[in-house]
């Protein structure tokens, strides 16, 4: 049975296909249209994923989306009825667009896949998966395991926030809701907005600020916002917010309680909104916390699988798993929206069709499933675009490249097939040496153009994680947030340790600076033979020059714009930054032998994110 799975129309668009219940291809709209977060129908993720499957429309079982749009729509209405007169504004401002496109999704993606090859002998089947089924599919059935429990949470999907469930081999069942208003994602959104980030793309900032600040605001939070049960159900109190009928995340009385108005983007961070930042994280944790604890008691299951937005709060999920709550976590990688699409053709496939499962093996794919270009391929697209580079084999390149890393250079990396999800994992990813006391703020500043306070991941390989981190386990997408082991970390001074805020930024902690976070946590990434040999190879490398087998890896581009799909992107954006080198495939350039007149200005080509 060959599925193909679509989520638009919201944020992250993005389509997968499904063969008998393998992954062959997934992958992000905004890769291929440059438009971060783009939320348009996914047409050239679906070409993408039709051609690598070597399909068109016409050999498709199943076309599935990702959720239901007539719940939405009852969801949206009954809102608004409940709270009327009220956000009169924003229902007339919304109900157009609802009217128009929403409520007709249907005939809508039919008329959109009617533009597709081979649509002329597609059979029509168009099925629709509940959002939050499409999570818990898409966090189950790639897992390792046989059985297990399932914990979703994200901002909203029809009227589920949160839902708990169970998998059991080829099906999975919801068990427990909560709905919509009540909502961790939105309640950490509502902070996000606060503290003048960008909803639904800044959270993982609000996670990276929340160790310069305390959490004295957590009290405050949780007895007048959010009521939190034993069990991890939660009410929000509604007086807070203005998401349900106005057009912004809070209200004054939010901007009353927490002691000022919102801050606006670009504008200078205070102690005050890095304590907001460090409040939200503390109740998120508790929340999340309660509730692994609730489903482990009530499920009796071993092993648990997450999906949704919030599963992408790495620093609560190291929470969990350092609790050992659970005997292992399974979190997927594609965590957000754009993995709804996979979610979907994953039910379809197991639950309508009988595509086999086998426990042990992460059918994830190391998260590799976007597209790959030969060797052949890079030399050409490069030469068109007037790059100058050298062609070396295997070896060398994996040679040059750790030779440069050693000599703390940056390198722009592009090997194999793109990553799905928000995540670069050695596919797309740009490389710095973590050892360096200076990578954090030259990546930051004159590479990726963003917050000086924004944290870098380690890649560390599989074999080493124990001995430099406070975690012996897998950790192959970057979603575990554990401690630098003690026996790296540097003892600070006194006047070191009274240090507030971003002035903690430049202290070195540990032998691995560049990836020591100012609490002493880093978000992992274990680098695997198996899924990356080539990533693998590299830092292999690195470790015989240096003794250290971690190094600096964040996303391959700038702040607000995607991440690198293709040899072009790869080498604009390497002309457009300050990285140094540059490897694709096999195909090695460095700046300083490029022409100059090919020299862009990324630092404000793209909008903040």
């Amino acid at each position: 049975m060959l599925v193909l799975g679509i989520s638009a129309f919201y944020h992250d668009s993005a389509a997968a296909l499904v063969r008998d219940g393998d992954i062959v291809a997934a992958a992000q709209e905004e890769r291929f249209t440059r438009i971060k977060h783009d939320s348009g129908f996914p047409a050239a993720a679906i070409a993408y994923c039709l051609a690598e499957g070597g399909v068109d429309l016409g050999d498709v079982d199943h076309v599935v989306f990702y959720d239901k749009p007539f719940l939405k729509f009852e969801r949206l209405l009954e809102t608004y009825l409940a709270f009327a007169p009220k956000g009169f504004r924003s229902f007339r401002t919304s109900m157009p667009v609802w009217v128009k496109e929403k409520l007709f999704q249907k005939s809508m993606l039919r008329d959109f896949l009617k533009l597709l090859a081979g649509s002329g002998r597609w059979n029509g089947s168009l099925l629709f998966t509940e959002h939050h089924e499409s999570h818990a599919a898409s966090a189950f059935f790639p897992s390792p395991f046989g059985e297990a429990a399932i914990l979703t949470m994200d901002g909203v999907g029809e009227w589920s926030t949160t839902s708990l469930g169970i998998g059991r081999g080829r099906h999975v069942e919801i068990t427990r809701e909560i709905h919509f208003p009540h909502s961790l994602g939105l309640l950490y959104s509502a902070f996000t907005y606060h503290t003048g980030f960008k909803v639904n793309s800044g959270e993982y900032k609000v996670m990276g600020l929340a160790p310069y600040g305390e959490p004295r605001f957590a009290r405050t939070i949780m007895e007048h916002v959010i009521d939190i049960k034993e069990g991890g159900s939660f009410r929000l109190d509604q007086s807070y917010f203005d998401y349900c009928t106005g057009l912004t995340m809070t209200n004054a009385a939010f901007d009353r309680l927490v002691g000022g108005p919102p801050r606006r983007p670009e504008e200078e961070l205070t102690q005050r909104h890095m304590d907001l930042a460090a409040s939200v994280q503390a109740v998120t944790e508790e929340v999340m916390l309660r509730m692994a604890r609730s489903i482990r008691r009530e499920t009796g299951q071993r092993h648990l699988c997450m999906a949704g937005g919030v599963a992408l709060n790495c620093v609560a999920n190291g929470r969990i798993h350092a609790e050992g709550i659970f005997d292992r976590i399974w979190i997927q990688p594609a965590a957000g929206d754009a993995g709804g699409a996979l979610g979907a053709a994953l039910c379809v496939a197991h639950e309508l069709g009988d595509a086999p499962r086998s426990a042990g093996v992460d059918r994830m794919k190391g998260a590799y499933l976007g597209p790959s270009f030969t060797n052949e391929q890079i030399a050409a697209r490069l030469k068109a675009a007037g790059a100058r580079f050298e062609l070396l084999d295997e070896e060398s390149l994996i040679a040059r490249s750790a030779d440069d890393l050693a000599r703390a250079h940056a390198i722009g990396w592009m090997q194999g097939r793109m990553e799905f999800g928000p995540r670069a994992l050695g596919g797309r990813s740009i490389l710095g040496d973590a050892r360096s006391p200076t990578m954090q703020k030259l990546l930051n500043l004159k590479v990726k153009f963003r917050e000086s306070f924004r944290p870098f991941a380690p890649s560390v390989l599989r074999e080493h994680v124990g001995d430099w981190f406070g975690l012996d386990d897998d950790s192959p997408y970057m979603l575990l947030v554990a401690g630098v082991a003690e026996r790296r970390r540097r003892r600070m001074t006194a006047d070191e340790e009274a240090l507030f805020g971003i002035d903690k930024l430049n202290v070195v902690r540990s032998e691995i600076p560049a990836v020591t976070h100012v609490d002493y946590s880093a978000r992992i990434q274990t680098v695997h033979a198996d899924t990356n040999p080539r990533y693998h190879a590299l830092i292999e490398r690195f470790r015989s020059l240096t003794g250290c087998p971690v190094i600096v890896n964040t996303s391959f581009n700038v702040r607000g714009e995607p991440i690198v799909c293709t040899p072009e992107d790869a080498f604009r954006c390497f002309m457009g930054t300050g990285i140094e080198h540059l490897a694709i495939g096999d195909c090695y350039l460095s700046k300083s032998e490029q022409d100059s007149a090919l020299e862009l200005d990324y630092s404000s080509a793209f909008e903040l994110d």
